[in-house]
């Protein structure tokens, strides 16, 4: 009887160990779909303010947007479009032109500094040296909720401005 009463007790255990292995995978899909939720609000709401949303941008559901750097130069000088550029280029890189109203966030300390933007829902554009560091900052904000992120795709390697000494001065 005693043995029976062990083996009793042996597959409570192995039921509650699959329980509790259960209850993990659940709490992980629940994640998931938060996460999935938040790319497609975060859609909707690009759709809703008149963005060009691409169909593969939608289809794979991608949270930040690649602008290619024409795009990105005819963003940056519209007069009315607002929004935040954010430099992530390493301290020591030398950039071949000056953003006046870029931010500059060193990627080293960009996690810990990016919580310093306030505003979540105006446009931010990253640029870094290539584009790479951008990816990276744009989906560290995605991931913090921030929904209308642009990675200038190419970085200052193909920034439009890069030729000019102080870029927004050519506007004024």
């Amino acid at each position: 009887m005693a043995k029976k009463l062990r083996n009793i007790f042996s597959q409570f255990q192995t039921f509650e160990d699959q329980i509790g292995s259960l209850e993990e995978k659940i709490l992980m899909l629940e994640h998931r779909v938060e996460q999935l939720i938040a790319v497609e609000r975060n859609h909707l709401i690009r759709i809703k303010n008149h963005e060009e949303v691409s169909d593969d941008f939608i289809q794979n559901g991608r949270s930040y947007h690649d602008l290619s750097p024409d795009k990105a130069w005819k963003l940056y000088n519209d007069k009315d479009y607002d929004f935040i550029m954010i430099d992530v280029s390493a301290t020591t890189y030398e950039s071949p032109c000056k953003i006046s109203e870029a931010i500059h966030i060193p990627w080293e300390c960009f996690r810990e500094h990016s919580l310093d933007i306030q505003n979540k829902t105006t446009p931010i554009f990253i640029i870094s040296e290539d584009g790479t560091t951008s990816i990276l900052a744009c989906e560290v904000l995605v991931s913090r909720g921030y929904f209308n992120c642009n990675n200038i795709s190419g970085g200052y390697k193909f920034w439009k401005g890069k030729n000019l000494k102080e870029v927004k001065d050519i506007s004024a």
